[in-house]
């Protein structure tokens, strides 16, 4: 028979944990993450490791307790919770549940109540104990049978504490952690204990007593000293003290053992939950099986050539590609359908079918299609220029539903009640169990997805127009993909030489720094061996030991930050790992992104990943090149224009979502500063600090800078704190300063909230809508997330409206004008062209003109433009 072991989580206290662990992390729909991840992650290890057959996380219910009947002050003076840490326990609770593990709160006890009650029924019952939590006052449950984890610094870093622990770490018992407690007192809880008794102190007088009551029991014998002045006048605080400090084993919960087994998650709905909050990491290394459901019959018909006299007027076609990355894209068939018939055609490296080709260029033979960026992107490999797309699954599928996680036909499809068609990982597996099925079970796949495309057109137009969104899919997103499908299939041109020659001066002064690491270190060591480092750091250099991990000194960026001012080398080692960095993940990453070809990298645009209509970009990511340090901006130097002689043009909208946010809330100030064309964290640097702008410091506008756009994204006082480095007080002055000085912002987050919480969802210039099913929820954490996503919202997507709306705009003017110039790049609020140099004269005339009317707002829209030889020069 298995033994019994039951698992026993403090939830409030891990997920607090995983929250100051990890730095704050936000998924596509805007949602705080890094609390649930470190929660996740620190599941994962834990069932991994102690394989439980019971397990329950339990919560605090409430914010007063019978412990407040005793002492009104108890837990008094915390901090208020981070909303960004409030908004995340409903998805832990949510991730709780996926994993089949009960979860409990009881109205006036703690979570340590309830885990105390059933770790002593456990133990009776001879059934292993372990707790899990980041409070060492649950170690007083610790017994032969009860074994208590306490989390170190991180979420996944475990000290054991058994009573053998508690004896070598304190000299003390279990039971007598209370006792030292009562006589110490616990910050955290506001539990008083003797003021000026510390834990040395404590611990000295329980080896001597061992209780506090034997301990005052005795206090007559003690020798007249100041430290016995302080325990006689504060007894009764003493006994109060342990009283607060003691975990009640005996509270009225409705549960028991026999409600707790653990047979493993439910393995669909945690999936759906890493879905929706992100977590594609663990998705892909999870192992899961989720059944699919059954398939109705369809007919298709497998051919080795399409003639003409198969072809429709209009067709849904899908053309299945083993992978979207533009280096090793490879094409496994092709597939149309017309609701009536449906034919299935294999593709080779060569596409000689005249009659399909002819068909596939003809503008006036429309095509429905799941994804037409990226098979327009993939049949330009071919030669064949795809025109008349008239339907595209995705894009549809998005605006509609925006925080649809996934690209699969087969997800999609089921989003809008459709079934008959397989998932990808159903039919060819996942990472490496990936595999061609068998001939027919690829032709049945991909035809089944044509089908489902021509299926799901009706029904999702229909939606579109019922919604007033069909114009912004129609005219906005529709012929964006063709647009993007082009700038992906055309590239830019990288200098791999220059990037070699970056990644020699990089390596040079890689080395130099080194040098200069071990001459203060005394000796030569692994600099990135998080280990060697430590023992030079705090060993051998004696520096302020910060945080511990389980395999000894935590060296993160974090740790080595505050620990500057103590050693020269610190600076040294900072700057190292960024430049080491630098050149591994942009240098080396990025020439192994260079097509051989053509001498370019294809980065590929999503245009239906998040939630506020922003592209994001991947395969390589060039929204992420690191500008902000020199070394980074320099990696721009190897993007240079495809011809010789030619130019690089880059115009780049300035400050729009401020002055989105002033065409929105209208506020006075706010709109007078953008028409007057003053600097606009000069002028809220005057309003927030009241002074003139001639006062107004780097530093203060600094300040100004970053309330002005953690505005526009909801910032709370913790985050902005953050940001700063400053405390949640200061923070929180700065935002009400700001709010005051510009009173229109107020009044338009508070009208937005009320109207989402009418229409249950906003929308921005275009009407895109983010919809925000908890804006009304009766749980505050939820409703206070919805709440700052309503605000922030409209400002992001009509920001990414309006440069949507500049490239198709731009595409057009440059076809007017009859340029050979070429949009290549869109990055944030940026557009990059190549053109010869006797076109930038035009394009300094229509790029600003276009980009600045692409959408009329009621303040100007600016935009700053310059070009040179590589992109580094064009900025």
């Amino acid at each position: 028979m298995t033994k019994q072991k039951l698992l026993l989580l403090d939830g409030n206290s891990l997920a607090y944990r995983a929250f100051f662990a990890l730095p704050l992390l936000t998924n596509e729909s805007g949602i705080h993450t890094n609390a649930t991840y470190g929660f996740t992650t620190m599941l994962q290890k834990i069932i991994g490791e102690e394989n439980p057959t019971q397990m329950l996380v339990a919560f605090d219910a409430g914010k007063t307790t019978f412990r407040h009947e005793s002492y009104g002050e108890y837990k008094g003076g915390r901090q208020k919770t981070p909303p960004e840490l409030s908004e995340q326990f409903p998805y832990i609770r949510k991730l709780i549940d996926a994993y089949n593990i009960k979860r409990y709160e009881l109205e006036q006890y703690e979570a340590d109540d309830i885990i105390g009650t059933l770790a002593k029924e456990a133990a009776g019952k001879g059934i292993e104990v372990i707790i899990v939590s980041g409070d060492k006052d649950l170690t007083q449950l610790a017994t032969d049978d009860v074994t208590v984890y306490i989390t170190k610094k991180g979420i996944t870093d475990i000290e054991k504490y058994t009573p053998g622990h508690i004896e070598e770490k304190y000299g003390l018992t279990p039971l007598q952690i209370i006792d030292m407690k009562g006589l110490m007192g616990d910050q955290s809880d506001n539990i008083p204990g003797v003021p000026g008794v510390g834990e040395k102190t404590a611990i000295k007088l329980l080896k001597e007593h061992g209780t506090v009551e034997k301990l005052y029991e005795a206090i007559d014998s003690l020798k007249a000293s100041k430290m016995k002045e302080k325990l006689v006048d504060n007894e009764e605080l003493a006994h109060l003290s342990k009283k607060l400090a003691t975990i009640h084993t005996e509270a009225p919960i409705t549960i028991g053992i026999d409600d707790l087994a653990y047979a493993g998650p439910n393995e669909e709905a945690l999936i759906d939950v890493w879905k929706e909050l992100g977590f594609k990491s663990l998705i892909e290394k999870s192992d899961f099986e989720v059944e699919e459901a059954e398939q109705a019959q369809i007919e298709f018909t497998q051919v080795e050539t399409i003639t003409s006299d198969m072809l429709s007027e209009t067709m849904a076609l899908h053309l299945e590609l083993e992978d979207e990355h533009y280096h090793t894209c490879k094409a496994l068939g092709l597939a149309l359908s017309d609701g009536e018939k449906t034919y299935f055609m294999s593709i080779g490296e060569e596409f000689e079918n005249t009659a399909l080709k002819a068909w596939l260029e003809d503008p006036t033979k429309k095509k429905y299609i799941a994804d037409s960026k990226a098979t327009q992107a993939r049949l330009q490999r071919f030669g064949i220029t795809l025109k008349g797309v008239d339907f595209d699954l995705l894009l549809a599928a998005y605006i509609l539903k925006p925080s649809i996680s996934g690209d699969d036909v087969a997800t999609l499809a089921k989003e809008f009640g459709y079934q008959d068609v397989q998932s990808n990982e159903a039919v060819y597996g996942k990472g490496a169990k990936w595999t061609l099925p068998t001939a027919d079970a690829l032709a049945e796949h991909v035809s089944r997805k044509a089908v489902a495309v021509w299926k799901l057109q009706p029904v999702l137009e229909m939606k579109l127009q019922e919604n007033q969104q069909f114009e912004l899919y129609k005219e906005l997103e529709l012929p964006l993909a063709h647009i993007l499908g082009k700038m992906e299939s055309e590239g830019i041109t990288v200098n791999i030489d220059t990037l070699k020659q970056m990644g020699d001066e990089l390596k040079s002064k890689l080395d130099v720094m080194e040098q200069t690491i071990y001459d203060h270190a005394g000796e030569k060591f692994n600099i990135n061996s998080p280990k060697q480092l430590g023992v030079i750091l705090f060993d051998k250099l004696g520096l302020p030991v910060i945080k511990k991990t389980k395999t000894g000194y935590s060296t993160a960026a974090d740790v080595l930050e505050k620990l500057q001012s103590e050693h020269e080398i610190v600076k040294h080692i900072l700057q190292y790992r960024t430049l080491a960095k630098l050149n591994s993940t942009y240098i080396e990453g990025l020439t192994k992104e260079i097509h051989q070809d053509d001498a370019k990298v294809h980065t590929r645009f999503q245009q239906a990943l998040t939630s506020t209509g922003r592209l994001s970009s991947t395969d390589p990511n060039l929204q992420n090149i690191p500008i902000r340090l020199e070394e980074g901006r320099k990696i721009r130097q190897a993007f240079v224009p495809s011809k010789e002689g030619w130019m690089l043009f880059a115009a780049d909208y300035s400050q729009i979502e401020l002055r989105v946010l002033a065409h929105m809330c209208q506020d006075e100030a706010l709109v007078d500063a953008f028409k007057q064309g003053m600097d606009i964290h000069t002028r809220t640097a005057m309003d927030v600090f009241g002074v003139e702008a001639e006062a107004v410091t780097s530093n203060m506008r600094r300040t100004a800078k970053a309330v002005n756009f953690g505005i526009v994204y909801g910032i709370s006082d913790y985050g902005l704190s953050q940001n700063l480095d400053i405390t949640r007080k200061e923070a929180a002055t700065f935002i009400d300063n700001y709010l005051k000085s510009f009173p229109g912002v107020k009044g338009y987050m508070d009208s937005i909230v009320e109207d989402a919480k009418k229409a249950g969802y906003v929308t921005t210039i275009l009407n895109r809508r983010r919809y925000l099913p908890d804006i009304t929820s009766s749980n505050f954490n939820l409703r206070s997330f919805a709440e700052r996503t309503a605000m922030n919202t409209p400002i992001q997507g009509s920001a990414a409206d309006i440069i949507k709306k500049a490239m198709i705009d731009m595409n057009a003017r440059l076809e007017k004008e009859g340029l050979q110039a070429k949009l290549l790049l869109q990055v944030h609020d940026e557009l990059i062209f190549e053109a010869p140099p006797e076109e930038i004269e035009i394009l300094e005339r229509i790029v600003p003109e276009v980009m600045e009317h692409a959408i009329e707002l009621i303040v100007p829209l600016k935009v700053d433009y310059s070009h040179g030889p590589t992109w580094y020069d064009a900025k």
